[in-house]
């Protein structure tokens, strides 16, 4: 594979089994849910995945939009989402074309360390353009440069003991070392960044940044923060 959009594109490895596909979707959709914020905002989940449980964030809005740039994602969203009005299944291109101050929150989560520093200076920008005054931009699952595979690896066997799934995930973590993963980690790295580099990258997009109390979704060793139009 050339690119973490072929991989993601792909039947991978990532999720253990259909048990931690859904828990880790349902936690993450409860975690951003919070951030909507009233019955008629416009949401956009910006690299969104499978987004299984994206009806409890639809709940709670007026629309949502989700956003993948891998062509089998976005035609499985399409056909998983496809009676829930609410819901629209973007690409990266469509959402490029859109008006600008279109939006009240926009999520972005555990994308950034998929993108080149220059790709997610674009991405800010983009944003800060479609963000309507008084919007929000939530960054998502930002890696540290002191958090490892294995911080990661202990933060999911902690999430699978407590929602049963521990076996699959031992066996699954041993899958995932001789899967094309570690190959394409090795291969392309991914973009990590501390607290500060993140909040100096963001105010340069023209954004006023807090780092939120938790993290979205089960691992606390990463970091979530909240963004909103200088």
């Amino acid at each position: 594979m050339a690119d973490w959009i072929s991989f993601w594109n792909s039947d991978h490895p990532i999720y253990v089994n259909a048990r931690h596909r859904d828990v880790h979707y349902r936690k993450v959709a409860a975690d951003m849910r919070r951030y909507v914020p009233s019955s008629d905002a416009t949401v956009m989940d910006y690299g969104c995945g499978e987004a299984l449980h994206a009806d409890v964030i639809a709940e709670a809005a007026g629309r949502l939009i989700l956003c993948d740039a891998a062509p089998n994602v976005r035609e499985k969203l399409a056909a998983r989402f496809t009676r829930l009005h609410k819901v629209s299944v973007l690409s990266p291109k469509d959402v490029t074309a859109m008006r600008d101050h279109s939006l009240d929150l926009i999520i972005m989560h555990s994308v950034a360390q998929y993108l080149k520093p220059g790709e997610t200076d674009g991405m800010f920008a983009l944003f800060r353009r479609l963000l309507k005054p008084g919007g929000v931009f939530v960054l998502g699952d930002v890696i540290p440069p002191k958090v490892s595979p294995l911080t990661d690896a202990a933060a999911l066997l902690r999430f699978a003991a407590a929602h049963g799934f521990l076996v699959a995930a031992v066996l699954g973590l041993v899958r995932t070392v001789f899967s094309d993963y570690p190959k394409l980690r090795a291969a392309l790295g991914l973009t990590l960044y501390d607290e500060a580099a993140i909040i100096n990258k963001l105010g340069a997009a023209g954004f006023t940044v807090q780092r939120a109390p938790e993290n979205i979704g089960h691992n606390q060793a990463r970091m979530t923060f909240v963004a909103t139009p200088a």
